[in-house]
């Protein structure tokens, strides 16, 4: 090849006469953004169409531009001289939507609304700024930038042009940053603008006050980063002007001017929710154009003049595509669009939707059950009357009138209204089938057939507990027409609680007394499935004939469960019943998933219920509890966890990664919660379901959590409400609603503690959190001698056909202290003696008693012994007699249930770090041993050799030898094993 056919092969585009840079760069600029590349990327299904350049947007925000008040005169230019305007702001980056957002160039384009006097664009009544995070362009004006684009665009060869313009290469190397976030960053406009007559100028934005933070390596970082900021609080820039000294060019945009900076303007971004519905939308149809501007602020030089056709063409071609109107909007988006106050009740509703109440074995003692998510602590023996028996927990129901929008007005009482409450309570228990594997997983094909109990039992009404419904109005403290005690079981009452009224008419239900029995007298043999046997557990509906101002109202129904007692009344576990119908809810599309979780209201409370566990778990106390390595009730810790900022990303990530997830590690023990799950076996199975993980809701809220796409709302300081009376009445039913379920308990459904796996079935409920009521004139079919994984998902089953009164419970253990007594923690002791564990929020496992108590608070012993007490858990189990056998144990829960400690809230140490400054501990009564005198000697001794014991040994003065292995108890040999995904 001659030199002369080279230099004809090396020829581009810029050297074709008719493709002309040189006389109309504006004219070829155009073809090549508009035509050339944004048209053919419409035409190739761009959907919605976008911009040519700062394509990918980080987020769009509202705003005020606020000139500064005590401007001299000859500063009040153009928009200066206007007083503040509100405006919109669209933070963008010059690059693909799916591309990261390091080491791009980032742009700001600020819209002001209200502008007077018309612009250079024509009557409109806006302006826009277009800046960007580098003082300078990598071209000096039209003709080059044209020669550049032509050579990427046509020629399809930006490197060759690079090669040939070293500084081109260098100020575009320059300008791929790593910026730490959108309102760190500074933004230039980089060509000059007129300011009046024969002046001219550059602007600028600083951000004033704002933390630095760092780059991220997430593909969206800055939006997320963006996000996160203004949800926590305001940002600032100081707009500035820079006045062009001498003859500094005009239209040479690679050079830097020398004059100071003045700052003229304030541009204010208020607190917001930038990802709030339509926003992002409403920036991506915004136009910007330097041109759209006062004529005494017009822009200069030939790179400007090219902006005015293309970025005009750009938007013109873009909003035909998206079918949006071409013209400027002349007023700005409103930032919050507000609900119109509507007072007029047109509806009611029960609240809580399933309320629940407890068995205790007090003849009269009751208290009402958790209306808020937090309770006050109780002072200790409350939850015993004076004899010392259990107290029962009763539900309290109350009717709030609504409006057209299903939002609460106000609370309806003997005051406003009237109302008649209807209840009906069954135990439907031994007339159902065994209890064998949830049977929703698919673990349950190889289980045991899940066969009627009491089979032989021809007479099936016979086995079942149906009192005649009870109605109840006005203010009735007790009274026996309000009883449910006329229900029997094979021929012989059986009592399965009562109603009464508040002072203001609201209902309260009571459940039992925690009366099981055998109807032969044999004793219990097994956990779930006792033959012959009831007990006084129940549900049903609740519902209420409501008056207002003398109009019936519909109202929407309630259920009512009567459940086992709770021994740890101010404990939840990691996944609570009320976690388990959010996400029910919200996998059903009855409630909205929110846009990002909450770290007050989502995030939080699962850190803090491992800790929380520390006190019904010694496992959980090593690992989660005071001082532990996983000690998240400290307010340290908290704070570090509730940051949001890309610095704390990795910290985040590791922790996240602890959580189980079952397509990843759901058979190993080890990964976090430390909770057996619904297809737990001894010897463990090939099943992920061997042990419990987070509901995908909460797991969906810990990935966003990692991220930082989470409302930062931690406050340690805020008030907590104790009682409902201190909620606002608008948050008062949701309250109600999840207190309710959040001390009932999800994991494991084996069955279960109050509830079991139909709870996490769709068709249970008509709406989120509420259950679907069986019609009357629809009662349920029979299903044979055997409920198969094919019966309860027909449309007329026992899941989706509505409940009937005692239709929760009847999933449940019969009766339910064999069950209780046979959740326990640990049964591979080779793994770990107290880990994993059923039940422990309700259903304790290792507890701090009275006399290691004692000795923690005692400031005189030696801190050694103090220490030694604090670690030492005493074994909640010990009134069942451990060294006895199985049956004796569960046959001996059945009849001294009530003599099982609660643990109680106590005063710890509050001035040492060594100690909790709160701890709670159980009032269990340590039989067979006394205390010693801990101010002798020999008494210090003797304590301190009696605490250094292993807790999962017994405190009395006996041995375990002989104690029965639980590992080979039905309870934990359910099926065959083969292996499940």
């Amino acid at each position: 090849m001659t030199k002369k056919d080279k230099a004809s092969n090396d020829k581009t585009a810029n050297d074709i006469a008719c493709w002309d840079c040189a006389n109309h760069p504006t004219e070829r600029l155009e073809e090549m953004f508009v035509t050339l590349i944004q048209g053919e990327r419409i035409r190739r299904g761009q959907n919605p169409a976008l911009r040519t350049v700062f394509l990918k947007q980080h987020g769009v925000a509202c705003g005020m531009f606020e000139p500064l008040e005590d401007l001299p005169e000859d500063m009040k230019v153009g928009v200066f001289g206007q007083g503040t305007m509100p405006c919109w702001v669209r933070f963008s980056s010059d690059t693909q939507p799916d591309s990261p957002d390091l080491h791009t160039t980032m742009g700001i384009g600020i819209k002001l609304f209200g502008v007077q006097g018309g612009t250079l664009m024509g009557a409109e009544d806006t302006a826009d700024f277009i800046l960007q995070n580098h003082d300078v362009f990598f071209v000096d004006n039209a003709q080059e930038f044209c020669e550049f684009t032509t050579a990427g665009v046509v020629d399809r060869d930006y490197p060759a042009y690079l090669r040939r313009h070293k500084k081109t290469a260098r100020i575009l190397n320059e300008m791929q940053k790593s910026e730490a976030s959108c309102l760190t960053a500074n933004y230039w406009a980089i060509l000059p603008f007129g300011f009046g007559k024969e002046r001219y100028v550059k602007y600028r934005l600083e951000p004033v006050a704002v933390a630095a933070g760092e780059p991220s390596e997430g593909n969206n970082y800055l939006a997320d980063d963006l996000a996160r900021r203004l949800r926590q609080g305001e940002a600032k820039f100081a707009f500035q002007l820079q006045f062009r000294e001498g003859n500094e060019p005009l239209d040479k945009a690679t050079e830097r001017w020398k004059g100071e900076w003045q700052t003229v303007a304030h541009l204010r971004l208020p607190q917001q929710d930038i990802c709030a519905r339509g926003q992002g939308e409403y920036g991506e149809h915004l136009s910007f154009n330097i041109w759209r501007t006062p004529e005494e602020q017009k822009p200069q030089g030939s790179i400007a003049d090219a902006r005015r056709v293309v970025y005009q063409g750009s938007a013109d071609q873009r909003r035909r595509a998206n079918g949006v109107g071409l013209d400027e909007p002349t007023t700005p988006r409103a930032h919050a669009v507000s609900t119109p106050k509507d007072d007029c009740i047109v509806s009611a509703a029960i609240y809580p939707p399933i309320g629940v109440c407890r068995v205790g074995n007090s003849a009269e003692g009751f208290y009402i059950g958790p209306e808020v998510t937090d309770p006050a602590p109780q002072e200790p023996g409350f939850y015993r009357d004076g004899k010392g028996r259990l107290k029962r927990e009763a539900a309290r129901f109350r009717v709030y009138g609504l409006n057209a929008l299903g939002q609460p007005v106000k609370e309806l009482t003997l005051d406003n209204a009237d109302i008649r409450w209807h209840v009906r309570l069954e135990n439907q228990k031994s007339a159902w089938y065994q209890f064998q594997l949830a049977m929703d997983i698919p673990e349950f094909a190889d289980a045991p057939a899940s066969l009627r109990r009491n089979a032989s039992v021809s007479d099936r009404a016979a086995l079942k507990i149906t009192p005649e419904p009870k109605e109840i109005s006005g203010v009735l403290k007790s009274g026996k027409k309000y009883a449910f005690a006329d229900g029997k079981f094979m021929g012989s009452k059986v009592y399965l609680g009562e109603l009464r009224t508040d002072e203001a008419g609201r209902l309260i239900v009571l459940g039992g007394h925690g009366v099981s029995a055998s109807a032969d007298g044999s004793p219990a043999v097994t956990f779930a499935n006792n033959e012959g046997w009831h007990d006084d557990t129940s549900d049903g509906p609740v519902t209420a004939h409501v008056s207002y101002e003398g109009q019936a109202l519909r109202v929407d129904p309630a259920w009512v469960v009567c459940a086992p007692p709770n021994y740890a009344p101010l404990l939840k576990s990691v996944r609570t019943m009320w976690d388990l119908m959010r996400d029910v809810a919200v996998s059903a599309g009855m409630l909205t998933r929110p846009e990002r979780p909450s770290f007050q209201n989502d995030i939080r409370p699962i850190f803090e219920r491992m800790s929380g566990l520390q006190w019904v778990n010694q496992g959980f106390s090593a690992g989660f509890g005071h001082n532990a390595p996983f000690d998240f009730s400290k307010a340290d810790m908290m704070a570090s966890l509730a940051d949001p900022s890309p610095a704390r990303i990795e910290t985040r990530r590791v922790l996240a990664n602890n959580f189980r997830h079952f397509d990843v590690d759901g058979k190993s023990p080890v990964p976090w919660p430390w909770l057996y799950g619904d297809a737990m076996n001894i010897p463990p199975a090939d099943t992920p379901r061997q042990n419990a993980t987070l509901s995908d809701l909460q797991l969906w809220a810990m990935d966003q959590w990692v991220m930082g796409n989470f409302e930062a709302d931690y406050d340690p300081k805020a008030k907590v409400p104790h009682a409902i009376e201190d909620v606002p009445l608008a948050d008062q039913p949701d309250m109600l609603t999840r207190a309710a379920m959040e001390f009932c308990l999800a994991d494991a459904f084996h069955p279960g503690c109050e509830m079991t796996w139909p709870m996490r079935q769709k068709g249970m409920y008509q709406s989120a959190f509420r259950l679907k009521h069986r019609k009357h004139d629809n009662p349920e079919p029979s299903f044979g001698a055997q409920l198969g994984a094919s019966d309860w998902g027909l449309p007329d089953g026992p899941v989706n056909g509505g409940q009937s009164p005692g239709s929760v419970t009847r999933w449940m253990a019969v009766p339910w202290q064999t069950d209780t007594a046979s959740c326990r923690s640990g049964y591979t002791p080779a793994y770990d003696p107290y880990l994993p564990t059923f039940w422990p929020a309700r259903v304790p496992n290792e507890v701090m008693g009275q006399v290691a108590y004692d000795v923690v608070t005692n400031d005189s012993l030696p801190m050694s012994e103090r220490l030694q007490a604090f670690a030492n858990r005493a074994n909640w189990l010990e009134p069942l007699n451990l060294q006895k056998s199985y049956t004796h144990q569960i046959n001996h829960m059945i009849h001294h249930f009530g003599e099982m400690g609660v643990v109680e809230t106590r005063e710890g140490v509050p001035d040492d770090p060594a100690f909790p400054a709160m701890m709670q501990v159980s009032d269990q009564h340590q039989a067979g041993w006394k205390a010693p005198n801990v101010e002798t000697e020999d008494g210090a001794k003797q304590l301190a050799e009696r605490l250094a014991a292993p807790p999962s040994e017994p405190v009395i003065d006996l041995t375990d030898e002989g104690a029965p292995d639980l590992s080979r108890i039905e309870k934990v040999q359910r099926f065959t094993g083969r292996s499940r995904g």
